[in-house]
């Protein structure tokens, strides 16, 4: 960050090495939902990669579809409402959408784990918090009440909780939001998945509580070589974490890149309009900019380019077309009909 606010991303740029085979592959990814008011498209072609080792970062507004995506991987989205309307998701080579709900269950907690946004509302509150790690490692391995409830404390120990021997026996509100947030972490590694899903897990922080946090998820994430995908709005905590970054809005995909690319070059008008908006310490700006507008409704998108009713640059074509995710570079793509985009970066 420079003494004016801007968020940078400093020191040279890594040696370029073969990249691994993907642990995780979303191909045109579309879950939609059946409602009186008519068929929502939350998720609408969404395609992306996760590496092992990696971190993807999935960025953009409230509605623009990032939780849903999750929870399609996950095997979650209730069916109805929910509706499975194509795609395909490999994990490991296995297409997750052809599993049967035994199979998912299986998968769920041993090989892909996910932390959700709020803990207290996902640690069952009747229950001690290490009985509800012990629940999931008995059910993925072969260990008795014993060695599991040692692995509790193993886990909680790793996830920096003090006198993790007590908190064991600790119930989900005698513990603050920040360690509450920290036993989500240590039920989601202690089988030790190969993909871990992060759903806004700082939103409900503070951020002195939340930079420790994301500072624990890398940590772990060095020390395991578990693969992250980690859905955010904060521009800030996907320039600190994440390796690739996948913008979304209104259900697609509208910009991909790594993230040296994505905070240097941006081509897409809505991730623009995001950097923009970010805070910064400039005193020649008196004013937080903003992307005019809201999200459309996922029952009635635009005609043409779902971004046009926002964009500063849409023109007649933009309102008529649906532009495609165009190739800019390597790794990098974006939904513009106009990328590469100069006249809005001043």
């Amino acid at each position: 960050m420079t003494s004016d606010g801007v968020l940078t991303l400093d020191g040279p740029a890594p040696d370029v090495a073969p990249e691994p085979a993907p642990l995780l592959s979303v191909r045109d990814l579309r879950t939609h939902f059946r409602t009186e008011r008519g068929l929502y498209r939350a998720v609408d072609g969404v395609s992306f990669d996760v590496r092992p080792g990696r971190t993807l970062g999935i960025v953009g507004e409230s509605g623009c579809g990032k939780s849903v995506t999750s929870l399609s991987i996950m095997g979650l989205v209730p069916e109805p409402p929910g509706i499975r309307a194509g795609g395909e998701i490999l994990f490991e080579g296995e297409d997750l959408l052809k599993k049967s709900r035994a199979e998912m269950e299986a998968i769920r907690g041993d090989r892909i784990a996910m932390i959700f946004q709020e803990p207290m509302t996902s640690l069952n509150p009747v229950y001690r918090v290490g009985d509800q790690i012990v629940e999931g490692l008995r059910r993925h391995r072969a260990l008795g009440a014993g060695a599991a409830r040692e692995r509790a404390v193993e886990m909680l120990r790793l996830v920096r909780i003090p006198s993790p021997e007590t908190r064991v026996d600790a119930y989900p509100h005698e513990m603050s939001g920040g360690m509450r947030q920290r036993v989500m972490i240590a039920m989601a590694l202690a089988c030790d998945p190969r993909l871990l899903i992060a759903d806004e897990p700082t939103t409900a922080l503070d951020v002195t509580i939340q930079a420790q946090i994301l500072d624990l998820m890398g940590d772990l994430q060095r020390r395991l070589g578990t693969a992250i995908v980690l859905i955010t709005h904060d521009l800030g905590v996907i320039a600190e974490t994440a390796d690739e970054v996948v913008v979304m809005y209104a259900g697609q995909v509208v910009e991909r890149a790594d993230v040296r690319t994505l905070f240097a070059d941006a081509q897409h008008p809505y991730t623009l309009g995001l950097l923009a908006s970010i805070p910064r310490l400039d005193e020649s700006r008196s004013r937080l900019q903003t992307i005019e507008g809201a999200v459309p409704a996922p029952n009635a998108m635009p005609k043409g380019c779902r971004f046009s009713p926002r964009c500063p640059l849409a023109d007649s074509r933009c309102l008529r077309e649906e532009p495609p995710l165009r190739d800019l570079g390597p790794g990098h793509q974006a939904r513009c009909w106009y990328a590469p985009i100069e006249e809005i970066r001043a």
